[in-house]
């Protein structure tokens, strides 16, 4: 049996995460999370380690005991500013809606124009409670949203792959072509279009 350790708490501490940087479709989703002194962390990990399952049931209790923000930068906001600082920017709003003394957030790299103080931790989602919590969110609420995104757009599987460039994606944009969410900067639907000189996609 796998023993799993509990994430580190900071009292007080705000955790920022987002979910959604490598699909060519839909929005990112950032969130920020603030956990009681109280809250059971047994369990918490990092969004992508976790079944769905797990993440609704922790979603749950998150939104329930948590101070919490999420944010979103939409396909228009990521092809005008690019992916990277799309990101940065969702984070931004989500942390500034709950107004931390302090924030960690998961990466290298910090979103511009905080006023708090913030710590920038590589793989924090695996190391820090509040980071792991914000990842959650982040990814249950993106996810939410391509399901109901697949009933908008039928065809191209948006429930199933949440946008993800998986074989199935890449079929239905080739033979459907882009729809109106697909993101313009990214090299597959650049491509679909016809489009020169295609931008590179971002991992998640």
């Amino acid at each position: 049996m796998r023993v799993v350790a509990v994430l580190e708490h900071y009292s007080g501490a705000a955790g920022a995460d987002e979910a959604g940087r490598g699909p060519l479709a839909g929005p990112v989703v950032a969130a920020a999370v603030i956990l009681p002194d109280t809250f059971d962390r047994t369990g918490l990990d990092d969004s992508k380690k976790l079944d769905a399952a797990a993440r609704t049931k922790l979603a749950t209790r998150i939104l329930a005991e948590a101070i919490y923000a999420i944010e979103a930068a939409d396909h228009e906001e990521i092809d005008r500013l690019n992916i990277l600082h799309a990101s940065m920017a969702a984070m931004a709003r989500a942390i500034q809606r709950i107004s931390p003394s302090k924030v960690y957030v998961d990466g290298n790299r910090l979103p511009k124009g905080l006023t708090c103080q913030a710590e920038a931790i590589i793989k924090g989602d695996g190391k820090v409670a509040c980071i792991a919590a914000a990842s959650i969110l982040a990814k249950t609420t993106r996810d939410r949203m391509m399901v109901e995104m697949g009933s908008t757009y039928p065809g191209y599987g948006f429930e199933k792959h949440f946008g993800y460039p998986t074989p199935d994606h890449l079929e239905a944009l080739k033979r459907l072509g882009p729809c109106k969410i697909h993101r313009r900067s990214f090299a597959p639907v650049r491509e679909a279009l016809g489009l020169d000189q295609p931008c590179l996609t971002f991992e998640s």
